[in-house]
């Protein structure tokens, strides 16, 4: 039942780009930037993690990254996510590779329509994002999803280590940024919602969870990460590398 489930969100979303248009370009990052758009995130707070994104993304210091990649060109696109199956490409895949290209993509992201979504599906924003990454015209060098977010997976029709030990086995690597929205901390001192996402979303070589302290430090904090995704050595499978260290979180900073 599952895989069946699996198979038609990828179904589902790879229409969206069919492969016999893709046009393979060689980039140093194909990266989903996999953004909340849940019911808990008011307008307000949306319109800053858009400006945050369209920020991060024209920062001098991560075009400075890109334009010194094997291929000075990286791919991105925008996926917001909600309600069980219902992530949506908000903004397709666009090549980046200097300010005028980075602008023209932040500008599609600050116009363009919130899409309509519920509550908290992470591990079918990963299916989504997986499918993205798949049907990428591009030949990247490393494939990353980066999920952002201020609450756990619990609706999703795809289990988020599921999803996630999927696109990890496709050699994608999932990051995460927990919007924190309180000071609680889990069993290991970290905040729950650190603990929550290094648990079950992320994954690969090198994963890691970065925090923002509120939805007005998204900015600072997506942009930290995005330079830690482009500029990261590319990934080399460990054999040690085992289902069970994945999902219980022991698999960061792994890089030969």
């Amino acid at each position: 039942m599952m895989n069946r489930h699996f198979s038609g969100l990828l179904a589902a979303v790879l229409v969206v780009f069919p492969a016999s248009v893709q046009a393979q370009e060689p980039v140093d990052t194909a990266l989903v930037l996999a953004v909340d758009a849940s019911g808990s995130i008011d307008p307000l707070e949306f319109a800053l993690q858009r400006e945050g994104i369209a920020a991060a993304v024209t920062n001098p210091d991560l075009l400075d990254i890109v334009r010194f990649g094997q291929h000075g060109t990286i791919a991105i696109a925008y996926l917001e996510w909600g309600g069980p199956g219902t992530a949506e490409t908000v903004v397709p895949w666009s090549f980046v590779s200097d300010a005028q290209t980075a602008g023209l993509f932040a500008d599609k992201v600050l116009r363009a329509q919130r899409s309509l979504q519920s509550y908290n599906a992470i591990g079918d924003a990963i299916v989504a994002g997986h499918a993205l990454l798949d049907a990428c015209p591009c030949q990247p060098t490393r494939r990353v999803i980066d999920v952002s977010g201020d609450n756990p997976d619990n609706r999703s029709i795809v289990p988020a280590p599921l999803a996630r030990d999927r696109a990890v086995d496709a050699g994608i690597v999932i990051n995460a940024l927990a919007i924190l929205q309180d000071s609680y901390a889990g069993a290991s001192g970290q905040p729950w919602l650190v603990e929550a996402y290094q648990a079950e979303v992320i994954g690969g070589p090198g994963a890691f969870v970065m925090t923002a302290d509120s939805r007005q430090d998204f900015e600072r904090a997506l942009l930290d990460k995005m330079l830690l995704e482009i500029a990261a050595p590319v990934p080399k499978r460990n054999p040690d590398l085992d289902s069970n260290k994945v999902a219980s979180g022991e698999h960061s900073a792994r890089l030969e």
